[in-house]
């Protein structure tokens, strides 16, 4: 009871958090019994946003990649301590060649709704609508002129959730957690549609014979044939007690989408690893669903304004059993010569959300964005099956000392 009472006064008050120890983090398919599966289809109530008491960030968060270029679109929505709520409209894009020269937009959203029962988002100027049969999203943005977005995902094979609900649960009893983390995945995606860009932050994203008429993206199977990948997530607690680290990767080639999301828990809950990885090929049939997963800094670079090693080269090992119950390891890696942006999370989030993390000692967040061609190696029951490169884009943030 009284580890209890010191959380709520953590969340109150911004304050670090004591110890809790292993007891107090329940990382997701912890609680799975033998023989269940790590992995399961979702339902259509899975999309439906949780909308928890308290502090808590939910997203919806889709990528998209192409021959040329690759970005996303996501939805922000934030509840602090149940005073502030609001809503953000985020959109990066970049040529995969020049990923260092970006679009990047940041959009605070009025009169907001959650819609269609749950699963669908609207604001002024932006929509965002899953259709009857679950299998498609649209995503329609005017917020800003710089970034006009109207995309569909169409989902290829199905949405997958790890354990019973895809939740790690913080708290000593898991009957009434103080805080959780719970991700849903589109794995794989056709994506189609326009994006309209007339900005001056990149070279590229505005017509290159008048800077003042918009660039058209266009995405078909004609024209620039697109994959891409949803992630709808909930942390259900203040950012720099849910995590202190995470690596996250999404990996594409004509064969196989890969997606990684991983994090490790501060002190406060034993520096816990949780880790969760989806491996699906063309088809949307999954390969490999694993929680047995490593990331490996192979080469590092010391950055002297944030104090963190962030990775030059990388290694991603993902390791499990098929549907067949054979053994198969899936390794992803290479150099990471190409960095897209270091994002000074202080200098980004709004200035509440700020007040409240800067009271905490050691809290420097910092995101090291990569956009890079990695080499997949695919073996299964000890014979290799594929060996190819891909385009990977993948993300090293690290938050506090873990």
């Amino acid at each position: 009871m009284w580890k209890l009472v010191q959380s709520g006064l953590s969340v109150v008050a911004g304050t670090a958090e004591p110890e809790y120890g292993p007891e107090a983090i329940h990382p997701v398919c912890a609680d799975l019994k033998e023989g269940q599966p790590l992995y399961q289809p979702i339902e259509r109530s899975d999309l439906k946003y949780q909308t928890p008491e308290g502090t808590n960030v939910e997203t919806q968060t889709f990528y998209f990649n192409s021959a040329e270029h690759f970005g996303f679109a996501q939805i922000i929505h934030s509840d602090v301590m149940g005073i502030s709520t609001t809503s953000q409209f985020t959109f990066k894009v970049f040529e995969k060649t020049k990923p260092d020269e970006f679009v990047w937009t940041s959009t605070h959203l009025e009169n907001f709704e959650i819609v269609q029962d749950g699963v669908g988002f609207k604001a002024d100027d932006l929509k965002i609508e899953l259709s009857e049969d679950g299998k498609t999203y649209t995503v329609h943005s005017a917020v800003t002129k710089e970034s006009l977005v109207d995309l569909k995902f169409e989902l290829i094979g199905e949405g997958v959730k790890f354990g019973k609900n895809g939740a790690t649960i913080y708290g000593t009893d898991v009957n009434e957690p103080w805080g959780s983390m719970r991700h849903i995945f589109w794995p794989r995606c056709h994506v189609t549609g326009s994006i309209e860009l007339l900005s001056k932050q990149a070279k590229f994203a505005h017509d290159p014979t008048d800077e003042t008429k918009p660039l058209k993206l266009q995405f078909d199977d004609e024209k620039e044939k697109a994959l891409g990948m949803y992630v709808f997530a909930l942390q259900g607690m203040k950012p720099h007690h849910a995590a202190a680290t995470w690596n996250f990767l999404n990996y594409y080639s004509d064969d196989y989408t890969v997606t990684l999301m991983e994090f490790t828990t501060p002190k406060a809950y034993n520096s816990t690893l949780v880790s969760v990885a989806i491996t699906v090929d063309s088809k949307g049939e999954i390969v490999l669903g694993s929680i047995e997963n490593k990331t490996n800094f192979v080469e590092t670079e010391h950055d002297d304004e944030s104090g963190w090693d962030f990775p030059r080269k990388i290694q991603y090992v993902f390791k499990g059993e098929n549907s067949k119950k054979q053994p198969v390891e899936i390794e992803i890696g290479g150099e990471l010569k190409n960095l897209s942006e270091k994002v000074d999370v202080m200098f980004e989030i709004p200035q509440f959300v700020k007040n409240i993390v800067s009271g905490v000692a050691g809290t420097k967040p910092f995101i090291y964005q990569f956009s890079n061609d990695l080499k997949l190696k695919l073996t299964v029951d000890g014979v290799v099956k594929k060996e190819e490169v891909g385009y990977g884009y993948n993300e090293s943030s690290f938050v506090t000392e873990a």
